[in-house]
């Protein structure tokens, strides 16, 4: 009984498994492996055209594989229709009734299916208690806000009680402030009902906050998955670097590279001598090969020339001087010309009362510096 138990526990909720889909002569996507385990916020994230939404098309069975398999809960789905897989699917477009009220419009998959009249209003009441609608179910859709209409939509796939719940950008309608409001609601609403979601996005910001584990797409190919904090801080190829946040790159060749600790030495074209991780744990650069250090702007330091020691060990320093300085509110972003380090981006915090610009201004001589540590050692 435990080993079933347990057995069961380990089936992903979706395995998919060397995956291809094509149309025509395009390859949307290109041997995909994943599996995606029960409970968790799974966010699909990369430019238009990578594949992300093809790949959540397949998994609700709009779209059959070229080539591999994909399982629900441990079965193979080949063939299986949409309306009968255990999945449901909110769209960027909500596709409300605008002739049924909300608690009809959140009860249509219960009718469909046949749900006694009783039953269903207790588990329409009981959606729309959860997405925060109780006291709406009488009202028309189209009387609601975007994010109302939201929920509504939400309630609706909710309340078949699916295994998955696939969402292709659904906020994508919404303004900057509801879409910010409604991340965190999604995510608050995940962890209540414990439904595993696969969320898909081109927003970066947007899968940072909500999900568990992030899966960077480009061109079909999966680039990188893992939680958020280890695809920001440790991305394994300048397309992740570059997709997920802002990255300063500086291009060299290896001059050491020691397998032990992971760790190259590093001399950038413009004789700039760096040291750093090498983030990708499969690559074993030689000497000589081509990398690039990537640099996040908020690893920077910027001061006036004058004020920093440039000898300190185990940091690198470049001076430059100030091209631009944007004030952001809760931050200052530096556009930085070096000679050494090309241009770089840097962002500080404003401190509490500070000015715009914190004193420094273009054309202003300056030295940025960092630790070492902040170099993330690009392969390819």
């Amino acid at each position: 009984m435990g080993t079933s138990a347990s057995a069961s526990a380990a089936t992903p909720d979706v395995e998919i498994v060397d995956v291809t889909k094509r149309f025509g002569t395009v390859t949307a996507v290109d041997r995909m492996t994943l599996r995606i385990a029960r409970g968790t916020f799974y966010s699909l994230l990369g430019p238009s055209g990578c594949g992300k939404t093809t790949t959540l098309r397949m998994i609700a069975g709009f779209e059959q594989p070229t080539e591999g398999e994909i399982l629900l809960a441990g079965v193979p789905v080949a063939g299986v229709p949409p309306y009968r897989r255990n999945v449901n699917t909110v769209f960027q477009h909500y596709a409300l009734f605008p002739h049924m009220d909300v608690a009809q419009n959140v009860g249509y998959g219960l009718r469909q299916r046949k749900v006694g009249k009783a039953e269903e209003q207790r588990r329409v009441a009981e959606a729309l208690d959860l997405v925060r609608l109780s006291g709406y179910a009488k009202r028309r859709t189209w009387e609601l806000s975007g994010g109302q209409q939201q929920r509504v939509a939400l309630a609706r796939a909710l309340v078949n009680r699916p295994t998955v719940l696939l969402l292709d950008e659904p906020l994508g309608a919404l303004d900057l402030k509801l879409r910010k409001e409604m991340q965190l609601e999604l995510k608050a609403l995940q962890r209540e009902v414990g439904i595993t979601f696969v969320y898909v996005t081109h927003d970066q910001e947007e899968a940072l906050t909500m999900s568990d584990v992030i899966v960077v797409m480009s061109d079909g190919l999966i680039q990188q998955h893992g939680d958020p904090a280890e695809l920001y801080e440790r991305p394994v190829n300048r397309f992740v670097a570059n997709f997920i946040g802002v990255s300063n790159p500086i291009t060299g060749r290896v001059t050491t590279f020691d397998p032990a600790t992971r760790r190259a030495h590093i001399e950038s074209d413009r004789g700039l001598r760096l040291v750093g991780p090498v983030t990708d744990p499969s690559a074993t650069p030689a000497v000589g090969d081509a990398v690039v250090v990537a640099i996040r702007p908020e690893r920077l330091r910027v001061e006036p020339a004058e004020s920093i020691d440039t000898d300190e060990p185990g940091w690198a320093s470049v001076a430059g001087r100030v091209r631009q300085g944007t004030y952001l509110g809760d931050q200052t972003e530096y556009r930085i010309e070096t000679e050494r380090a090309g241009e770089l981006v840097v962002r500080r915090q404003n401190a509490s009362g500070a000015t715009a610009g914190q004193g420094l201004g273009p054309g202003d001589a300056v030295v940025v510096r960092w630790h070492e540590e902040a170099n993330l050692v690009l392969t390819h």
